[in-house]
């Protein structure tokens, strides 16, 4: 904008300092008009229309623009939106212009996940897990496998690589075939997906912290993908994309090149099971997630809590048992329902598998004020206990408490939840009767753990079932009934 300025007062006889700052003047207003012509975007950087232009005309090539998931796409002929368009598409160029290429596009979020995100001119060819950037966004080649356990190798073994860099020197960038009008959200479900706990701690929650924020404006890219985990998912999927799920490995043009404005590859992980606020763009927690995933499934209780009305059978608490049958089950299983059913308790049993309908399985957890479960990925289905609910984790012998605290013990209070836990003595397992009273697997479990994981796995996870004292089991659930809001501080 032109300067209203009053002109200095000058004496007449000074007729060659007149001139000067005439000439001054004059030249300041042809740069005014001049910025004004070419330089129209807030942030002040200079681009010309013309290059702005030659360097969008490429993402312009197809017209097709991705609708959201049940939407038809517009006809490749719609008329344009205009000036106001093209003055977006400056903007957009003029902002790539600014952009520091000191600045790395992949960082470390945390020790388990790797992040890189790129906003400009972004092509992204699936079938060779490629993302093409301008120019102006880097200058270097990066390379990232898109799955939060980086630290694992053989979680990571399976995971495919995916590569980011500049376009091709000395030659046009490959024409897009569909244009996408919201961001890019590349990430894997290789690794250990299949395992309940892996598909919530690995993929669910950190795809929920990173997506979250979009409102459902983005757009899952999926890469190793598995049909039935998409199944088995969709109804959370659904609920942070609004756009159809894009199977990178399985494009059914081999060829296609999607344009995005904006793309993050990989997810950002904080913590088993959990959320940190202050890590998150808009301080959304794991409460959220639950309430995302009670919206998803429909479940009706948010707390605990039971109505009001006299005659509702959920003023009577009930305790879901988690069951297993091959590894760390209960030998006693019919014991412990009978006793806890003599405290009152409207007693469950389930025994959750791959093949569980999720939907289903999340309305029964939902009903439960007291979970109780040996350690396993059973006791993942936390996530869709109510507010104020009790969770307890039979610890097996062989001194797992650290295993037992990190996985389920930790992520408890965040989800507003009770945690207990009920550690498993040496005459309570089948462990004490294959080994003799003096083996280091009972006198000296840590000398096991240093053999590294596999022996401890095999050990303690995969040769031990248990059988807990109803005595003391009864004690424990006397103690649960005492958290619960349901009026009842005595069995």
């Amino acid at each position: 904008m032109k300067s209203h300025r009053t002109p200095p007062r000058f004496e007449p006889r000074r007729t060659g300092n007149a001139f000067i700052i005439a000439t001054m003047l004059l030249s300041l207003c042809i740069l005014s008009l001049i910025k004004a012509r070419y330089c129209s975007v807030p942030n002040g950087v200079c681009v010309s229309k013309s290059q702005a232009l030659a360097e969008l005309e490429p993402t312009e090539a197809s017209g097709m623009v991705t609708p959201k998931a049940g939407e038809a796409a517009l006809p490749e002929d719609e008329e344009d939106e205009g000036s106001s368009i093209t003055s977006q598409k400056i903007k957009i160029v003029a902002e790539k212009a600014a952009i520091d290429l000191s600045k790395p596009i992949c960082s470390e979020t945390s020790k388990r996940s790797n992040v890189c995100e790129a906003v400009g001119d972004i092509r992204l060819q699936g079938s060779s897990h490629t993302i093409l950037l301008h120019p102006s966004l880097t200058d270097r080649e990066w390379k990232t496998k898109p799955y939060c356990r980086k630290h694992d190798p053989p979680a990571m073994r399976n995971i495919k690589e995916w590569t980011m860099k500049p376009f091709p020197i000395g030659e046009p960038p490959p024409r897009c075939t569909v244009n996408h009008t919201v961001p890019a959200l590349v990430f894997s479900i290789g690794g250990f997906t299949g395992n309940l706990f892996h598909d919530f701690t690995d993929v669910i929650v950190p795809l929920f912290i990173s997506s979250y924020q979009f409102r459902g404006e983005v757009q899952f890219v999926v890469a190793d993908i598995k049909p039935w985990w998409v199944s088995k998912f969709i109804v959370i999927l659904k609920q942070l994309s609004d756009y159809d799920i894009i199977d990178a490995n399985n494009e059914e043009d081999r060829e296609a090149v999607r344009c995005f404005p904006r793309v993050i590859v990989g997810l950002s992980f904080h913590k088993e099971l959990g959320v940190d606020p202050s890590k998150t763009p808009t301080g959304y927690s794991i409460v959220d997630f639950k309430a995302m995933l009670r919206k998803a499934y429909g479940l009706e209780r948010p707390t605990a809590a039971p109505s009001g009305d006299p005659w509702d059978i959920r003023r009577k608490p009930r305790m879901l048992i988690i069951s297993r049958k091959k590894t760390r089950a209960f030998l006693n299983e019919r014991g412990m329902t009978d006793m806890a059913m003599s405290l009152g308790f409207d007693v469950r049993v389930a025994e959750p598998d791959a093949t569980t309908d999720l939907a289903k399985f999340a309305r029964l957890v939902n009903s439960a004020d007291v979970m109780i479960g040996v350690h396993g990925a059973g006791l993942t289905n936390m996530v869709f206990l109510p507010e104020g609910a009790v969770l307890i984790q039979v610890v097996p012998m062989g001194g797992l408490d650290w295993l037992a605290r990190d996985t389920f013990g930790q992520p408890s209070p965040d989800m507003q939840l009770k945690y207990m836990d009920y550690r498993i003595q040496a005459d309570e397992s089948t462990l004490s009767d294959e080994y003799p009273a003096d083996h280091p697997v009972l006198k000296d479990p840590y000398s096991i753990h240093k053999q590294g994981w596999n022996a401890l796995s095999k050990t303690y996870l995969d040769n031990q079932n248990v059988r807990p004292h109803l005595g003391r089991l009864r004690n424990a659930l006397m103690d649960a009934l005492k958290h619960l809001p349901h009026g009842r501080k005595e069995a």
